[in-house]
């Protein structure tokens, strides 16, 4: 009987033991775990952040080349009818937007969205000024119209697009 007694106070003695080393095992994995996530956090952000500054730097290029302002100056051809002017103004914005697509990878999908949206308002306020031409309009006739309702406009969405992505650029840091 005091064998079986001795026998069962060492099993245990010896299951407590093996429970505690498993504990203080697990403890030290998982301080080791999260230790490795937070370096490999700190490695993918090391990584991506150039990409991500250069996707902000573009996104804000591209805002300002479809902004009215840049974009007549840029396409502006006296050439061309109102009709035609209108139709490369629409190609130029299309275009634009077009090359930068990627950069929507690195910037929040909200944001994404109001550079889309931007870009849609463009192209509305150039088909709404080239709805005010007739035939005889001339290119310089359109830009005058675009400029006089980009004129009313108190804040254009482009420049709010810009100060959206400069404000979460800024959190980055």
């Amino acid at each position: 009987m005091v064998t079986s007694i001795l026998f069962l106070i060492t099993v245990v003695s010896c299951s407590s033991l093996v429970i505690i080393v498993y504990l203080f095992l697990k403890k030290q994995g998982d301080k080791e775990i999260v230790k490795l996530r937070t370096e490999l956090h700190k490695q993918r952000q090391d990584f991506f952040l150039p990409s991500r500054l250069d996707a902000y730097e573009r996104s804000v290029l591209l805002l300002e080349r479809i902004h009215p302002n840049s974009l007549i100056m840029r396409v502006h051809n006296p050439n061309l009818n109102a009709a035609l002017f209108q139709a490369e103004l629409v190609k130029s914005v299309r275009n634009e937007f077009e090359h930068n697509l990627a950069q929507q990878i690195f910037i929040s999908t909200a944001t994404w969205d109001i550079i889309r949206n931007s870009k849609d308002e463009v192209i509305k306020l150039i088909h709404m000024a080239g709805s005010q031409m007739n035939e005889k309009s001339t290119s310089k006739d359109l830009s005058e119209k675009i400029f006089e309702i980009v004129a009313q406009l108190e804040d254009f969405p482009t420049s709010i697009a810009v100060k959206i992505i400069k404000k979460e650029f800024q959190e980055l840091f």
